[in-house]
């Protein structure tokens, strides 16, 4: 065989590898830009100063007066014992149920149980 039928030798570590390669897709004068996140304290003390330059209306919108309008939905109620929708209303207890296995469970309640039931959820008769 001739010199020239050789194959060439592998390349070194140094020359494979890509980290040490000329990347022509990438511009080499670009910097990140600094700060470019700011903390909830730097939010609010750059608002009260601009808001203390400024007369506003009560309509104007700032970082202090962000209040959400009640919602149109109706609350979801749920179940006292299961912790599911409950969708139906024990009229003689008060007690929200999901089905009618629940709703047995409700009938049978001793009368001071259901009360303690209604004070997890806040609805309960305090008589004094």
């Amino acid at each position: 065989m001739t010199e020239s039928s050789n194959p060439q030798a592998p390349p070194t570590i140094a020359e494979a590898n890509a980290n040490s390669m000329p990347k022509k897709f990438r511009n080499s004068s670009w910097k990140a830009p600094k700060n470019r996140n700011k903390n909830i304290k730097a939010i609010i003390a750059e608002e009260q100063r601009r808001l203390a330059d400024k007369n506003l209306g009560i309509d104007d919108i700032t970082y202090f007066n962000i209040d959400a309008p009640p919602s149109l939905i109706p609350s979801k109620a749920y179940c006292d014992i299961t912790g599911l929708e409950g969708k139906y209303r024990s009229p003689s207890t008060n007690l929200r149920f999901y089905n009618q296995e629940v709703a047995q469970v409700v009938r049978d309640i001793p009368p001071g149980v259901d009360q303690q039931y209604l004070e997890l959820r806040g609805a309960n008769i305090i008589l004094r």
